[in-house]
């Protein structure tokens, strides 16, 4: 029987979308310091697959992982949460 593996998915905002098919997005979590016993935020960048160019800059958006596509790029937008109002 061949089992399929989950997919891992992340939630994030869009901060970079100068590329074509391509965004940056920044996915920030609450990580417990061990000495300080505080909460810090941790964040990370991903470059992800938009086929069809949908995501803005400001954007909430889900990503899921999938094979490399390139050196850097080994996830894609899955769902667009929310969208950023544009600015007057």
């Amino acid at each position: 029987m061949n089992k399929r593996r989950i997919k891992k998915s992340k939630v994030g905002r869009v901060i970079s979308h100068a590329m074509n098919k391509t965004a940056v997005v920044e996915s920030s979590r609450l990580v417990h310091h061990g000495q300080f016993k505080k909460y810090v935020k941790s964040s990370k960048i991903y470059k992800v697959h938009d086929e069809k160019n949908e995501c803005k800059v400001g954007d909430r958006v889900i990503i899921l992982e999938m094979r490399p596509l390139s050196k850097t790029k080994s996830w894609r937008v899955d769902k667009i949460l929310e969208r950023r109002e544009a600015l007057q």
